[in-house]
């Protein structure tokens, strides 16, 4: 089974949008960041938001064939690995 790469928590945490690809397939994760305060993320409130699709183009001009929410966690972040090795 092919494995896709995730960044860790902090590159989220730090409001990046990451973008990967194994073959044809390609995926996008999105965070919305919560603060607990000026500095400190509150992980239990924030999301990372993950699309994928199979194809040759960029996410803007490809239609989404999957979609799901997962909590900023350590489960999380596995949970949305194996969801999207799952849809390659």
């Amino acid at each position: 089974m092919a494995e896709v790469f995730i960044p860790t928590l902090h590159t989220f945490a730090m409001n990046n949008i990451f973008t990967g690809s194994c073959g044809l397939f390609r995926f996008r994760a999105a965070p919305t960041v919560v603060m607990k305060t000026a500095k400190e993320v509150d992980f239990e409130a924030s999301t990372i938001h993950a699309e994928y699709w199979h194809g040759l183009f960029c996410y803007e001009k490809s239609e989404m064939e999957g979609k799901k929410t997962f909590p900023m966690t350590e489960e999380g972040r596995a949970e949305m690995k194996a969801w999207l090795e799952s849809n390659i």
